[in-house]
């Protein structure tokens, strides 16, 4: 059933402007079915045709078009003085958009996708407005005729209307001054203007009344602050208040062609409540200069101060200090409880490192979960290091949101002005420089910029480059090292290892590039092609009969944190055709013990699916006996470097003891890695160790030298303590 308009806008001509045919057309099929005739423009150019030959009273405009755009179409109707209303339909919401098209003479903007409802309302506002200024207009002419009409007009002004005598004192004011300002008319009539007039602007509308203009000379859309007599409610008190106006201002002479001294009257003029539209300025600008979330200064403000500030020390030959501050831990309380319980965080944070700054200092919140700290007018470093070491402290006590007890630290990061840098772009690259190397050796600390710094941190960018183009341009390789039991000699398993062949470098250490890999994200990548690269060659190498192979692959947090991660995982071992029960996935303590409600959780759902879960590097983390008994794992893998301290002489190593009795307590299978002689693989042969790895039996080598590997797979002469032939090639 079609709507109909009211009978008061049943005859609005309306004008629909869009470049996008489909869009056009929807949009006509809203408003007819709202009852309204509209005509259609597509593009600009068809809009301004249309606008030139007819007549409208409300034009539906989208602002970015090519060609003529919407900005050009309000440009032609403020030019043209059309009195046609102009809403704008545009995805374009950005403040500068808004502003713009709002300052070119929209009456008022909708965002797209829009609703219906929302779009209708506003352009039946509109079409109210256009009737009550036409109707307006019309009654104009009228009162013309009348001095009673004419009082009524003045006295139903949206606008204050008054008149002063040559003194300066009110001699007629209208009804708007009870709305506007509180005051009515005979509290205000026969005193001096100047007692509406703030202190700040005084001087400024003295000059202004003083001058007597008219006609087209005369003073106009002059902003200035009114005092009001509002009261407030809440305790009955009069609170002086401040109404933003726009006034005009026009001399009065008994004979206007002798505009003298003697023959001046007095001053006419209106008063304009904008309040709205500077409280909308100021909002604007605010939202120019500050971050939303925190109300914190943001980049641009910062670069500002900091800007003046490096003026005033070159000036003045002072220091100033520039800090970059990366919260440790947010990622986790982000990613585990959610970005709002994220947001109040930040908010939280923000409070707490403004309580230790100091008068002039500029505290910026430089995006994400990085601020960073502008301090003028330091003498020596350690005022500045006073300042981090009371950030640290103050952020090193927990946050409590909703009953969450929340802890983060801070990695930060500080140049010093001049040695650091004479830019400011300059002291925070470099504080951010120093930033990281406080996050490369552990994190919630602090670190004053060098000069050595900036060349490793070009070698870690040069570095970071490469690792990418490395992925693009496939420079990496599965590798794998198989694992022996040390019950027959037979290889029961392999691990999958990625090495990089660097395209000028060859073949680069996993140690040089792995960390870099972890801090940037760019481990995920390297994580899938290494499992799904491993998954298919396993995969055919079972098929192909090489043996019952077990494959291990390395997770991280970083690829276990994400969201899908599980359901990857699954669809990468079905298209390689490999059963999750031949898959034993490897996580270090350190990982488990980063994010365990995430993560657990996760790695339950894939040993349910048949897949076994070990944890690597057994002894180097931070676990307790009684997390292990939480973790859904099967495997414990002994670390290189307790199996290193295993020693002829001594006959043992009393971790690897305290590891396998620990296993066998817990009914665990034990791996241990890195073995690399005889009296290794006896101690732990004879403690029980089920499986073995290391350069004793084989190194990591690529697939088809594994396969050669499988097709004689035994090492038991080796067990037995005979020298192997294939293994010294």
């Amino acid at each position: 059933m079609m709507n109909r308009p009211s009978e008061e806008l049943g005859c609005a001509r309306i004008l629909l402007v869009d470049d996008k045919q489909e869009l056009l057309t929807s949009l006509y099929h809203l408003v007819t079915l709202y009852g309204y005739e509209a005509d259609q423009a597509l593009g600009g150019e068809q809009a301004m045709q249309a606008l030139a030959d007819n007549v409208y009273d409300v034009v539906l405009l989208d602002l970015i078009m090519p060609g003529i755009s919407g900005h050009d179409i309000l440009d032609y109707a403020v030019r043209e003085k059309l009195k046609c209303k102009i809403i704008v339909v545009s995805g374009d919401s950005s403040f500068s958009g808004v502003k713009h098209a709002l300052h070119c003479g929209a009456f008022d903007f909708v965002k797209k996708p829009y609703e219906a409802a929302e779009l209708i309302a506003t352009m039946e506002t509109a079409l109210r407005q256009v009737k009550l200024e036409r109707q307006a207009s019309e009654m104009e002419e009228q009162l013309k005729e009348s001095e009673e009409l004419h009082r009524f007009i003045v006295n139903s002004s949206p606008d204050l209307v008054y008149m002063l005598d040559r003194n300066g004192c009110f001699t007629f004011i209208n009804d708007r001054i009870q709305g506007m300002l509180g005051f009515s008319r005979e509290e205000l009539l026969g005193r001096h203007f100047s007692e509406l007039i703030e202190e700040e602007d005084l001087e400024a509308m003295n000059n202004l009344f003083n001058e007597r203009r008219t006609g087209g000379r005369a003073v106009r859309n002059v902003e200035i602050r009114l005092k009001s007599n509002c009261r407030d409610h809440r305790g009955g008190l009069v609170r002086p208040q401040s109404v933003w106006s726009e006034l005009t201002a026009m001399g009065i002479y008994a004979d206007n062609n002798e505009r003298t001294r003697e023959n001046f009257v007095g001053t006419y003029g209106t008063a304009r409540d904008i309040s709205q539209r500077k409280q909308a300025e100021e909002m604007i600008n605010f939202q120019a200069y500050h971050d939303l979330l925190t109300h914190l200064p943001n980049r641009a403000l910062l670069k500002d101060r900091l800007s003046l500030a490096i003026t005033h020390a070159r000036r003045n030959k002072r220091k100033l200090a520039a800090m970059f501050l990366d919260l440790d831990r947010f990622k986790l309380v982000n990613d585990t409880l959610g970005h709002s319980m994220g947001d109040r965080l930040l908010k939280a944070v923000a409070n707490r490192l403004q309580s230790c700054l100091r008068k002039g200092d500029t505290l910026s919140r430089f995006g994400g979960d990085e601020f960073t700290l502008l301090l003028p007018e330091v003498r020596t470093r350690d005022d500045v290091v006073v300042i981090a070491e009371k950030i640290l402290d103050r952020l090193s006590e927990p946050f409590v949101i909703d009953g969450h007890e929340l802890f983060v630290g801070a990695s930060i990061g500080i140049s010093m002005y001049p040695e650091a840098g004479e830019s400011g772009e300059a002291l925070i690259q470099n504080a951010d420089i120093a930033m990281y190397h406080v996050k490369g050796r552990g994190k919630n600390g602090y670190q004053f910029f060098s000069e050595e710094m900036n060349h490793q941190f070009s070698s870690r960018l040069n570095l970071e480059r490469e690792l990418r183009n490395g992925l693009i341009q496939g420079e990496f390789e599965v590798y794998y090292q198989p694992q022996v039991s040390l019950e027959d000699g037979g290889i029961t398993g392999v691990e999958a290892l990625v090495r990089w062949r660097h395209g000028r470098r060859g073949m680069v250490e996993p140690r040089e590039f792995l960390p870099l890999a972890e801090e940037t994200g760019l481990i995920m990548q390297i994580d899938e092609f290494v499992q799904q690269q491993a998954f298919h060659d396993v995969a055919a190498w079972r098929r192909a009969g090489l043996g019952d192979i077990c494959l291990s692959v390395n997770l991280t947090a970083t690829q276990i944190e994400q969201d899908g991660f599980v359901e990857r995982f699954v669809s990468a071992l079905r298209v390689a055709g490999l059963d999750a029960r031949h898959v034993k996935l490897e996580i270090t303590e350190n990982t488990l013990m980063q994010d365990m409600e995430v993560i657990i959780p996760k790695l339950k759902e894939i040993r349910r699916l048949g897949a076994r879960i070990a944890i690597d590097d057994f002894g180097t983390g931070y676990s307790s006996l009684s997390y292990l008994q939480q973790f859904p794992i099967n495997t414990l893998k002994i670390d290189r470097s307790f199996v290193g301290d295993i020693r002829a002489e001594d006959g043992g190593a009393s971790i690897v003891d305290a590891i396998v009795a620990m296993a066998r307590g817990l009914k665990l299978d034990l791996v241990a890695e890195g073995v690399e002689n005889r009296t290794q693989l006896k101690y732990l042969r004879d403690h029980g160790c089920e499986e073995v790895q290391g350069f004793i039996f084989s190194p990591a080598v690529p697939a088809a030298d594994l396969v050669a590997l499988l097709k004689e797979n035994t090492f038991n002469q080796l067990l037995d303590g005979k020298p192997v032939a294939a293994l010294s090639a």
